[in-house]
């Protein structure tokens, strides 16, 4: 009688067993299905233009605007400022390479410089340039009216999380026909912080003014980076001037960037800068 017993209850069990893994996934499924179906639920999300990035160093930061920039074809100098025309809205940029230089349309994250702080930023770049000697006193302040602004990302492109927003300011073409003198005609400045990290300035000094290690060093100081080295193998072709000095700017993680301290003569314009 026992022994009946126990054969009853485990044949019992194994059909329990048996309904319980035929019906059981179904029923828990239809459960979870009721507790999300016909309800609103809130998850906060990044903001816009974030979870993309993450914080890349100074060095980095210079490498890849550097590399990005030279990926374009469109020459970036004052120098050619009069034959230069770039049609209005031109998305600038390409992907030549593994790095890209696009426009950024989605606009500043949070924590990046919106349009209405740039040239606050910008000029306060350029009192901070002029205390360092690298830029005279006579340079004009920018301001919205004279100047026009488009937000770019120059992004390392096989690694798009290391990418990084630069704002592009240049004299409008209307002010370009007026005058230029002591102004400031193109830079690329960091959307985290402001710094300027390739500038064009129309100047009254004359390459024989200047001191372009001077410049250099005081240049990568203000940027946070060791004293540029000398940039071996010179080529006074390298430039569409004879008065221009390259340095080395070593970098701890991607590479070693390139800088140019320069001068044209013929339109008294100093430039530092990162591309070629």
């Amino acid at each position: 009688m026992k022994k009946t017993t126990l054969n009853f209850l485990l044949l019992l069990f194994a059909v329990t067993v048996m309904v319980l893994a035929i019906w059981g996934p179904e029923a828990i499924s239809g459960y979870r299905d009721k507790s999300v179906l016909n309800e609103i639920h809130v998850k906060e999300a990044e903001g816009e233009g974030e979870g993309y990035r993450y914080s890349l160093s100074r060095s980095d930061k210079l490498y890849i605007l550097a590399e990005a920039l030279n990926s374009q074809t469109l020459p970036e100098s004052g120098q050619y400022t009069a034959e230069r025309q770039e049609a209005p809205g031109e998305t600038y940029g390409g992907t030549a390479g593994t790095y890209a230089f696009i426009v950024n349309h989605r606009g500043p994250s949070d924590r990046e410089i919106k349009e209405e702080e740039l040239f606050e930023a910008v000029n306060e770049g350029l009192d901070t340039l002029k205390k360092l000697g690298i830029l005279p006193e006579s340079v004009r302040d920018a301001n919205a009216a004279a100047y026009d602004a488009v937000l770019y990302s120059a992004i390392d492109v096989l690694e798009p999380r290391n990418n990084v927003a630069v704002w592009k300011v240049s004299l409008s073409n209307i002010q370009k026909n007026n005058d230029r003198g002591n102004r400031l005609i193109d830079a690329y400045i960091d959307a985290d912080d402001g710094k300027l990290y390739e500038f064009y300035v129309r100047t009254e000094l004359t390459w024989e003014d200047m001191d372009p290690d001077g410049i250099a060093e005081n240049w990568s100081g203000y940027l946070g980076l060791l004293a540029p080295l000398p940039y071996e193998g010179n080529n006074p072709l390298m430039e569409m001037t004879p008065y221009f000095k390259k340095y080395k700017l070593t970098g701890a993680g991607k590479g070693d960037t390139t800088a140019t301290v320069g001068y044209y003569d013929g339109i008294q314009e100093l430039f530092v800068k990162i591309s070629r």
